[in-house]
Protein backbone atom coordinates (compact mmCIF):
# COMPACT_ATOMS: atom_id res chain seq x y z
CA UNK A 1 0.00 0.00 0.00
CA UNK A 2 1.64 3.22 -1.18
CA UNK A 3 0.57 6.66 0.00
CA UNK A 4 2.15 9.99 0.87
CA UNK A 5 2.10 12.13 4.00
CA UNK A 6 0.43 14.86 1.95
CA UNK A 7 -2.39 12.50 0.97
CA UNK A 8 -2.96 11.69 4.64
CA UNK A 9 -3.05 15.41 5.53
CA UNK A 10 -5.63 16.03 2.81
CA UNK A 11 -7.69 13.00 3.85
CA UNK A 12 -7.65 14.03 7.53
CA UNK A 13 -8.88 17.54 6.68
CA UNK A 14 -11.73 16.20 4.52
CA UNK A 15 -12.64 13.63 7.19
CA UNK A 16 -12.69 16.31 9.89
CA UNK A 17 -14.84 18.75 7.92
CA UNK A 18 -16.74 16.15 5.86
CA UNK A 19 -16.56 18.81 3.20
CA UNK A 20 -14.10 19.01 0.30
CA UNK A 21 -14.44 22.76 -0.14
CA UNK A 22 -13.69 23.57 3.51
CA UNK A 23 -10.74 21.17 3.50
CA UNK A 24 -9.37 22.83 0.36
CA UNK A 25 -9.70 26.27 1.95
CA UNK A 26 -7.91 25.13 5.11
CA UNK A 27 -5.06 23.55 3.17
CA UNK A 28 -4.84 26.39 0.60
CA UNK A 29 -5.41 23.93 -2.24
CA UNK A 30 -7.93 23.79 -5.05
CA UNK A 31 -10.91 21.48 -4.64
CA UNK A 32 -9.92 19.34 -7.67
CA UNK A 33 -6.50 18.82 -6.09
CA UNK A 34 -8.09 17.71 -2.81
CA UNK A 35 -10.46 15.35 -4.66
CA UNK A 36 -7.58 13.86 -6.64
CA UNK A 37 -5.46 13.27 -3.51
CA UNK A 38 -8.37 11.50 -1.78
CA UNK A 39 -9.10 9.44 -4.90
CA UNK A 40 -5.48 8.30 -5.18
CA UNK A 41 -5.43 7.38 -1.48
CA UNK A 42 -8.66 5.39 -1.83
CA UNK A 43 -7.15 3.53 -4.80
CA UNK A 44 -4.08 2.70 -2.69
CA UNK A 45 -6.30 1.41 0.12
CA UNK A 46 -8.49 -0.48 -2.30
CA UNK A 47 -11.76 0.66 -0.71
CA UNK A 48 -13.82 3.86 -0.84
CA UNK A 49 -13.10 6.22 2.06
CA UNK A 50 -16.16 8.45 1.72
CA UNK A 51 -19.71 8.01 0.53
CA UNK A 52 -22.10 10.67 -0.68
CA UNK A 53 -25.72 10.46 0.47
CA UNK A 54 -27.74 13.31 -0.91
CA UNK A 55 -25.69 16.45 -0.33
CA UNK A 56 -23.86 15.07 2.72
CA UNK A 57 -20.48 13.34 2.84
CA UNK A 58 -19.89 10.46 5.26
CA UNK A 59 -16.89 8.32 6.17
CA UNK A 60 -17.08 4.67 5.21
CA UNK A 61 -15.93 2.00 7.66
CA UNK A 62 -12.55 1.92 5.91
CA UNK A 63 -12.45 5.74 6.13
CA UNK A 64 -13.10 5.68 9.88
CA UNK A 65 -10.34 3.12 10.42
CA UNK A 66 -7.94 5.12 8.26
CA UNK A 67 -8.77 8.32 10.16
CA UNK A 68 -7.83 6.70 13.48
CA UNK A 69 -4.61 5.34 11.99
CA UNK A 70 -3.82 8.67 10.35
CA UNK A 71 -4.09 10.51 13.65
CA UNK A 72 -1.83 7.94 15.29
CA UNK A 73 0.71 8.54 12.50
CA UNK A 74 0.44 12.31 13.00
CA UNK A 75 0.88 11.93 16.76
CA UNK A 76 3.99 9.81 16.23
CA UNK A 77 5.37 12.34 13.76
CA UNK A 78 4.63 15.20 16.17
CA UNK A 79 6.52 13.36 18.92
CA UNK A 80 9.47 12.91 16.58
CA UNK A 81 9.51 16.56 15.48
CA UNK A 82 9.17 17.62 19.12
CA UNK A 83 12.21 15.53 20.00
CA UNK A 84 14.17 17.05 17.12
CA UNK A 85 13.09 20.58 18.11
CA UNK A 86 14.08 19.89 21.70
CA UNK A 87 17.51 18.75 20.52
CA UNK A 88 17.84 21.96 18.53
CA UNK A 89 16.61 24.06 21.45
CA UNK A 90 14.90 27.34 20.59
CA UNK A 91 16.95 28.09 17.51
CA UNK A 92 14.55 26.35 15.11
CA UNK A 93 11.16 24.67 15.03
CA UNK A 94 7.49 25.49 14.61
CA UNK A 95 4.95 26.99 17.02
CA UNK A 96 1.28 26.30 16.28
CA UNK A 97 -1.29 28.49 18.04
CA UNK A 98 -5.07 28.67 17.54
CA UNK A 99 -7.08 31.60 18.91
CA UNK A 100 -10.68 32.79 18.87
CA UNK A 101 -11.39 35.80 16.68
CA UNK A 102 -11.53 38.42 19.45
CA UNK A 103 -8.04 37.40 20.60
CA UNK A 104 -6.64 38.58 17.25
CA UNK A 105 -6.58 42.11 18.68
CA UNK A 106 -3.67 41.29 21.00
CA UNK A 107 -2.22 37.79 20.46
CA UNK A 108 -0.40 38.67 17.19
CA UNK A 109 1.37 41.50 19.03
CA UNK A 110 2.41 39.09 21.81
CA UNK A 111 3.57 36.60 19.20
CA UNK A 112 5.57 39.33 17.48
CA UNK A 113 7.33 40.20 20.72
CA UNK A 114 8.06 36.51 21.35
CA UNK A 115 9.37 35.86 17.82
CA UNK A 116 11.68 38.88 18.10
CA UNK A 117 13.51 36.90 20.78
CA UNK A 118 13.70 33.76 18.60
CA UNK A 119 13.67 35.02 14.98
CA UNK A 120 14.38 31.65 13.35
CA UNK A 121 11.28 29.84 14.59
CA UNK A 122 8.26 29.34 12.34
CA UNK A 123 4.79 30.35 13.56
CA UNK A 124 1.41 29.04 12.36
CA UNK A 125 -1.46 31.12 13.78
CA UNK A 126 -5.04 29.94 13.24
CA UNK A 127 -7.79 32.52 13.90
CA UNK A 128 -11.34 31.13 13.99
CA UNK A 129 -14.64 31.35 15.84
CA UNK A 130 -14.98 29.52 19.13
CA UNK A 131 -16.65 26.41 17.70
CA UNK A 132 -13.87 25.96 15.15
CA UNK A 133 -11.17 26.45 17.80
CA UNK A 134 -12.90 23.89 20.07
CA UNK A 135 -12.92 21.47 17.12
CA UNK A 136 -9.19 22.02 16.58
CA UNK A 137 -8.63 21.54 20.30
CA UNK A 138 -10.57 18.26 20.33
CA UNK A 139 -8.39 17.04 17.43
CA UNK A 140 -5.15 18.27 19.09
CA UNK A 141 -4.09 20.18 15.96
CA UNK A 142 -2.08 22.94 17.68
CA UNK A 143 0.42 23.44 20.49
CA UNK A 144 -1.83 25.70 22.55
CA UNK A 145 -5.05 27.68 22.33
CA UNK A 146 -6.26 31.08 23.51
CA UNK A 147 -9.95 31.55 24.25
CA UNK A 148 -12.27 33.31 26.67
CA UNK A 149 -14.72 30.46 27.38
CA UNK A 150 -13.01 27.04 27.38
CA UNK A 151 -15.31 24.05 26.78
CA UNK A 152 -16.35 22.61 30.16
CA UNK A 153 -16.80 19.02 28.97
CA UNK A 154 -13.22 18.30 27.84
CA UNK A 155 -10.21 17.27 29.99
CA UNK A 156 -8.11 20.42 29.73
CA UNK A 157 -5.42 22.44 31.43
CA UNK A 158 -6.81 25.99 31.69
CA UNK A 159 -4.69 28.94 32.83
CA UNK A 160 -5.82 32.59 32.93
CA UNK A 161 -3.24 35.08 31.71
CA UNK A 162 -4.93 38.35 30.71
CA UNK A 163 -8.04 40.30 31.75
CA UNK A 164 -10.89 40.24 29.23
CA UNK A 165 -13.52 42.77 30.38
CA UNK A 166 -16.81 42.71 28.46
CA UNK A 167 -18.45 46.12 28.11
CA UNK A 168 -21.63 47.60 26.65
CA UNK A 169 -21.02 49.49 23.39
CA UNK A 170 -23.43 52.08 21.94
CA UNK A 171 -23.36 54.81 19.25
CA UNK A 172 -21.71 58.04 20.43
CA UNK A 173 -25.05 59.86 20.16
CA UNK A 174 -26.98 57.28 22.22
CA UNK A 175 -29.31 58.68 24.89
CA UNK A 176 -27.42 56.81 27.63
CA UNK A 177 -23.96 57.95 26.48
CA UNK A 178 -22.19 60.01 29.13
CA UNK A 179 -24.49 58.95 31.96
CA UNK A 180 -22.98 57.26 35.01
CA UNK A 181 -24.13 54.02 36.64
CA UNK A 182 -26.96 53.40 34.20
CA UNK A 183 -29.29 50.78 35.77
CA UNK A 184 -29.36 47.46 33.96
CA UNK A 185 -33.13 47.67 33.43
CA UNK A 186 -32.55 50.76 31.26
CA UNK A 187 -31.32 48.29 28.62
CA UNK A 188 -34.52 46.21 28.67
CA UNK A 189 -35.91 47.80 25.51
CA UNK A 190 -32.60 48.15 23.68
CA UNK A 191 -31.92 46.19 20.50
CA UNK A 192 -28.82 44.03 20.99
CA UNK A 193 -26.45 43.03 18.22
CA UNK A 194 -24.56 39.83 19.01
CA UNK A 195 -22.10 37.34 17.59
CA UNK A 196 -23.30 33.96 16.36
CA UNK A 197 -24.49 31.31 18.82
CA UNK A 198 -21.52 29.50 20.31
CA UNK A 199 -19.39 32.65 20.46
CA UNK A 200 -17.55 32.95 23.79
CA UNK A 201 -18.54 36.61 24.18
CA UNK A 202 -22.18 35.77 23.53
CA UNK A 203 -22.15 32.85 25.97
CA UNK A 204 -20.65 35.03 28.71
CA UNK A 205 -22.96 38.01 28.14
CA UNK A 206 -26.15 35.92 27.94
CA UNK A 207 -25.16 34.12 31.13
CA UNK A 208 -24.53 37.48 32.84
CA UNK A 209 -27.87 38.93 31.80
CA UNK A 210 -29.64 35.74 32.92
CA UNK A 211 -27.94 36.01 36.33
CA UNK A 212 -29.24 39.59 36.55
CA UNK A 213 -32.75 38.36 35.74
CA UNK A 214 -33.05 40.22 32.43
CA UNK A 215 -33.07 38.59 28.99
CA UNK A 216 -31.20 40.18 26.11
CA UNK A 217 -33.38 41.52 23.31
CA UNK A 218 -31.19 40.17 20.48
CA UNK A 219 -32.33 41.53 17.13
CA UNK A 220 -29.29 40.92 14.95
CA UNK A 221 -26.49 38.35 14.69
CA UNK A 222 -23.24 39.16 12.89
CA UNK A 223 -20.20 37.00 12.29
CA UNK A 224 -17.40 39.43 13.14
CA UNK A 225 -16.65 42.01 15.80
CA UNK A 226 -15.85 44.55 13.08
CA UNK A 227 -19.31 44.13 11.58
CA UNK A 228 -20.90 44.55 15.01
CA UNK A 229 -18.94 47.75 15.66
CA UNK A 230 -20.03 49.19 12.33
CA UNK A 231 -23.65 48.20 12.97
CA UNK A 232 -23.55 49.83 16.42
CA UNK A 233 -21.96 52.96 14.95
CA UNK A 234 -24.74 53.01 12.37
CA UNK A 235 -27.40 53.08 15.07
CA UNK A 236 -28.75 49.55 14.56
CA UNK A 237 -28.44 48.66 18.25
CA UNK A 238 -26.04 48.18 21.14
CA UNK A 239 -23.69 45.28 21.87
CA UNK A 240 -21.60 43.59 24.52
CA UNK A 241 -18.02 43.15 23.33
CA UNK A 242 -14.57 42.66 24.76
CA UNK A 243 -12.85 45.95 25.52
CA UNK A 244 -9.96 44.58 23.46
CA UNK A 245 -12.21 44.84 20.40
CA UNK A 246 -12.41 48.62 20.39
CA UNK A 247 -9.06 49.42 21.99
CA UNK A 248 -8.23 53.09 21.63
CA UNK A 249 -10.25 53.61 18.48
CA UNK A 250 -13.79 54.08 19.84
CA UNK A 251 -13.97 57.72 18.79
CA UNK A 252 -12.95 57.16 15.21
CA UNK A 253 -15.23 54.12 14.93
CA UNK A 254 -18.15 56.17 16.24
CA UNK A 255 -19.01 54.15 19.34
CA UNK A 256 -18.73 54.67 23.07
CA UNK A 257 -18.65 52.47 26.15
CA UNK A 258 -21.71 52.84 28.38
CA UNK A 259 -21.29 52.99 32.16
CA UNK A 260 -23.85 50.32 33.10
CA UNK A 261 -24.33 48.86 36.57
CA UNK A 262 -22.99 45.31 36.62
CA UNK A 263 -20.43 46.03 33.91
CA UNK A 264 -17.81 45.39 32.84
CA UNK A 265 -18.21 41.63 33.07
CA UNK A 266 -14.86 40.62 34.52
CA UNK A 267 -13.53 37.73 32.44
CA UNK A 268 -10.11 36.34 31.58
CA UNK A 269 -8.31 35.13 28.52
CA UNK A 270 -7.07 31.57 28.98
CA UNK A 271 -4.18 29.46 27.76
CA UNK A 272 -5.80 26.11 27.00
CA UNK A 273 -4.10 22.78 26.27
CA UNK A 274 -5.35 19.18 26.35
CA UNK A 275 -4.76 17.64 29.76
CA UNK A 276 -1.45 15.77 29.82
CA UNK A 277 -0.16 17.33 26.58
CA UNK A 278 3.62 17.60 26.51
CA UNK A 279 4.70 20.91 25.00
CA UNK A 280 7.74 21.28 22.78
CA UNK A 281 10.55 23.55 23.92
CA UNK A 282 9.22 26.36 21.73
CA UNK A 283 5.59 25.92 22.84
CA UNK A 284 6.68 25.78 26.49
CA UNK A 285 8.69 28.98 26.03
CA UNK A 286 5.67 30.78 24.53
CA UNK A 287 3.42 29.39 27.26
CA UNK A 288 5.79 30.74 29.91
CA UNK A 289 5.95 34.07 28.08
CA UNK A 290 2.15 34.37 28.30
CA UNK A 291 2.33 33.63 32.02
CA UNK A 292 4.75 36.54 32.35
CA UNK A 293 2.01 38.67 30.77
CA UNK A 294 -0.31 37.34 33.48
CA UNK A 295 2.06 38.42 36.23
CA UNK A 296 2.32 41.89 34.70
CA UNK A 297 -1.49 42.22 34.44
CA UNK A 298 -2.21 40.73 37.90
CA UNK A 299 -4.59 38.04 36.62
CA UNK A 300 -4.45 35.33 39.25
CA UNK A 301 -7.48 33.04 39.18
CA UNK A 302 -9.94 31.53 36.70
CA UNK A 303 -13.47 32.95 36.62
CA UNK A 304 -15.13 30.84 33.92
Amino acid sequence: MHFTYRQLKVFEAVARHLNYTRAAEELHLTQPTVSMQVKELAEAVGLPLFEQIGKKTYLTEAGRELLMSTREIFDAWDRFTMTVDNLKGLSRGKLRVAIVTTAKYFVPRLLGEFVSRYPDIEVALEVANRDAVVERLSNNLDDLYVMGVPPPSMPLKIEPFLANPLVVIAPKAHALAGRTRVPINALATERFIQREKGSGTRLASERHFADLGMPMNIKMELGTNEAILQAVAGGLGIAVLSRHTIGRHAEEIGVTELDVAGFPIERSWYIVTPEGKKLSVIAKAFHDYLLQVREASNVSAPNA
